[in-house]
């Protein structure tokens, strides 16, 4: 990227956590803050009602008035996550010992710990090929010229579908599948960061870091201690900063 702004607006996809936002400060950064439109899908989880207001917090904060807000009400019907299923408890106090996550094996559907084939019971299946479809939609009706999103593949929760190779695919489906003189490009500008340098990035982009949320089933207080809490928590540890949200209960985040 060059030092100046880039050329173009950009549409970010903000769900209202700590990746999305920092991702969206870099998109202002980066388009100017009149060039960066906002899309925010709520799609039935449990924490929709406070995901949204973090969204519309967020956008206020930044200034960006060009947003968009749509209802994904399928995945609710699907099911298959404990995001979006009542009857699938979201997990508790179980990072593995390599701060994964513990989930289910994609080969034997066995419940295991933090290994590379562990997928947690909370992945929403394919979930970000329906942000990203609304995402370019948007962007070719506006004549956008990139998309953001804040996946991250690291120190994560190791969702397949937040793989490097999983956006570069998408790629080639936007160039596929939109107009031939369409041109969007995917940027993923977050995906290779640890969370601990992603909130040093937001810190110095001035990004509102208490005005985000990452909690997985709390909606008042943060609950301390889902998979997301947790790797949040860490992550303020490693970065030697205090989390500036509350939480009713925080496990100790280890190092």
């Amino acid at each position: 990227m060059n030092a100046g702004k880039e050329q173009g607006k950009a549409v970010v996809l903000l769900s209202g956590g700590m990746d999305s936002c920092v991702c969206a400060a870099m998109a202002r950064e980066r388009h100017g803050t009149g060039s960066v439109a906002l899309v925010h899908a709520s799609y039935g989880q449990r924490t929709e009602r406070r995901e949204a207001r973090a969204f519309t917090e967020i956008a206020d904060f930044f200034g960006v008035r060009e947003r968009l807000m749509v209802r994904l009400e399928h995945f609710r019907a699907i099911g298959g996550s404990a995001l979006t299923d009542a009857r699938i408890a979201v997990p508790e106090n179980e990072l593995g010992t390599a701060g994964e996550p513990r989930g289910v094996d994609s080969g034997t559907g066995k419940k295991v710990g933090a290994t590379r084939s562990a997928i947690p019971v909370t992945y929403v299946p394919f979930r970000n090929a329906h942000f990203l479809s609304v995402a370019v939609s948007w962007a070719e009706a506006l004549g956008a010229g990139a998309i953001y999103i804040g996946a991250v593949a690291e120190d994560s929760s190791g969702y397949p579908d937040c793989r490097p190779e999983y956006y570069r695919v998408f790629q080639e489906l936007i160039r596929a599948g939109t107009k031939p003189e369409t041109e969007i490009e995917m940027v993923t500008p977050v995906i290779a960061m640890r969370k601990s340098e992603i909130i040093r990035r937001g810190i110095e982009l001035g990004a509102p870091l208490d005005l985000t949320w990452s909690c997985y089933q709390g909606e008042d207080l943060a609950c301390g201690v889902c998979d997301s809490c947790a790797l949040r928590l860490r992550a303020f540890a490693e970065a030697g900063v205090a989390d500036p949200i509350a939480y009713r209960r925080a496990v100790a985040a280890e190092r």
